[in-house]
């Protein structure tokens, strides 16, 4: 194998812009905190994700789809892009799968972002925007959100953003409802700022958690699209839809776009269980109202319990909350111990919270005591 040269660090190949990315810190696995600290019966809350499972119809299809997993996926995701396209009544040709939304958001900065060239995104936005942007070596504007003391605290400032667009910016990244902070910008708000953004900017507009907004004004981008043909809607089946380890997401946009975001996706990216999981879940009215309804009888649990334990919790559109328990990291440390797993924020600049998935009755109950616990510590 031919070496680099003496003295030469292989990572100094690397572009600037790539060794300069902070990775991404995921929610820790329970099987990394059980050996760090020879924890058992651990919940995790730290990765928003639905405690109750798939539903019956989705497990059956993947089920039976594992007897072709010898064969490559269907490239094109047919069958799932014909569900989708029926489901939100456009044409299949504006359809972009990915593996989870995730990869949709990478597959915008390849094809968009070049040095020179800019995207916009909130402060206290979802932290892959600046990841993907910073590996393009384009440049990032991040405005201010909205301070603590307002209404929407920590949310997108939608006026801030659409005044940091310029004859550079091509992408604009909009989470709607936000992670981490669960905040949401109505259907007013954003039809002002698309009306504001040139169509030389391209508006992303993130609905991850889409399915859990539904109780708020918080509008359903696909709506949008046939009045603004540089919007571009994500959507994933990792949330409600409880395929998160199957990897499955999507984009809604103009056919010109989803054919330029299709030249640079990779053929397979969807593997055969998670297009029929999928392609299964799609109108699943009942996975959907399960789902719901544990995040609005939690979110309660959690809001008659945690403020009197001296937490402040923000209003969320998502399956999470955003809690001020003081100091976040220390908190998080304390719970590990406890068995509890949620996810600090600092690295978003809140330094003081932490984000908790709502669980189960049962596990809320558990994060309850922990809570307790950890603040009595302090």
């Amino acid at each position: 194998m031919t070496q680099p040269p003496v003295g030469v660090r292989p990572a100094s190949l690397a572009s600037a812009a790539v060794r300069e990315i902070a990775p991404y810190v995921i929610g820790k696995p329970i099987d990394e905190l059980a050996r760090e600290l020879g924890v058992t019966d651990i919940i995790k809350l730290a990765s928003n994700e639905n405690p109750l499972g798939p539903s019956a119809r989705a497990r059956a299809a993947m089920q039976a789809a594992l007897q072709d997993v010898w064969l490559y996926p269907d490239g094109n995701g047919h069958d799932l892009k014909t569900a989708l396209a029926a489901w939100h009544r456009v044409d299949a040709a504006q359809i972009t799968l990915g593996n989870g939304s995730n990869d949709l958001l990478v597959l915008l900065a390849e094809a968009f972002l070049t040095p020179g060239t800019n995207a916009v995104y909130s402060q206290h936005a979802f932290a892959i925007y600046g990841i993907v942007v910073q590996a393009t070596a384009a440049a990032a504007k991040t405005p201010a959100a909205h301070p603590a003391d307002h209404p929407m605290a920590f949310g997108h400032d939608l006026d801030a953003m659409a005044a940091a667009v310029d004859a550079n910016t091509r992408l604009v990244y909009i989470a709607n409802p936000n992670n981490p902070t669960g905040t949401w910008n109505t259907a007013a708000e954003l039809r002002r700022f698309l009306q504001r953004v040139p169509a030389t900017s391209i508006v992303v507009l993130d609905e991850a958690y889409h399915e859990y907004s539904r109780s708020v004004d918080c509008p359903d981008g696909t709506e949008l699209l046939a009045a603004y043909p540089n919007l571009v809607v994500l959507r994933t089946f990792s949330k409600a839809h409880a395929l998160a380890g199957l990897r499955v997401g999507y984009g809604v946009s103009h056919p010109e776009v989803a054919d330029l975001l299709n030249r640079v996706r990779q053929p397979f990216n969807v593997g055969i269980p998670g297009l029929a999981a999928a392609t299964a879940a799609v109108g699943d009215a009942e996975q959907v109202r399960r789902a719901q309804q544990l995040v609005r009888e939690g979110s309660a649990q959690l809001s008659a319990a945690l403020p009197k334990l001296g937490v402040k919790l923000y209003p969320s559109a998502g399956n999470f909350v955003l809690a001020d328990v003081g100091s976040g990291t220390a908190v998080y440390e304390r719970l590990l111990r406890e068995g509890v797993i949620v996810r600090p924020v600092a690295g978003y600049g809140l330094p003081r919270c932490v984000r908790i998935t709502i669980g189960t009755a049962e596990q809320n109950e558990r994060l309850i005591a922990a809570m307790s616990k950890a603040l009595r510590e302090g």
